[in-house]
């Protein structure tokens, strides 16, 4: 089955404004996107070295089985948001990593 990267895209952009209606967003911020394995025996050395070549760190929560996927910081806008997160969800789907959405710290 392909993954959606519309439905994806549309969900960024629907969070995007429904946390700019609760908070302050800040203009740049480091943003965390958040990938789970499909696979119990999944990759995850294979994922963060792939996602480290286009420039994001990466921070494994193996209790969680949670791997976050940082870029930046960036500016904060949802078109700026889905660039990255398509980037790493392309890269994170090459490994058996589905996206499981996403979150920043202000710079």
């Amino acid at each position: 089955m392909s993954h959606d990267y519309n439905a994806q895209r549309a969900e960024t952009f629907e969070t995007f404004e429904t946390m700019g209606k609760e908070i302050t967003l800040p203009k740049r911020a480091v943003v965390d996107f958040q990938f789970y394995p499909e696979e119990i025996e999944a990759d995850w050395d294979g994922l963060e070295a792939a996602l480290r070549e286009k420039g994001f760190t990466t921070t494994r929560y193996e209790d969680e089985e949670t791997l976050d996927a940082s870029i930046g910081p960036i500016e904060v806008t949802p078109d700026s948001i889905w660039k990255w997160e398509k980037l790493a969800t392309e890269v994170a789907l090459k490994f058996d990593f589905n996206p499981d959405g996403w979150g920043m710290v202000e710079d």
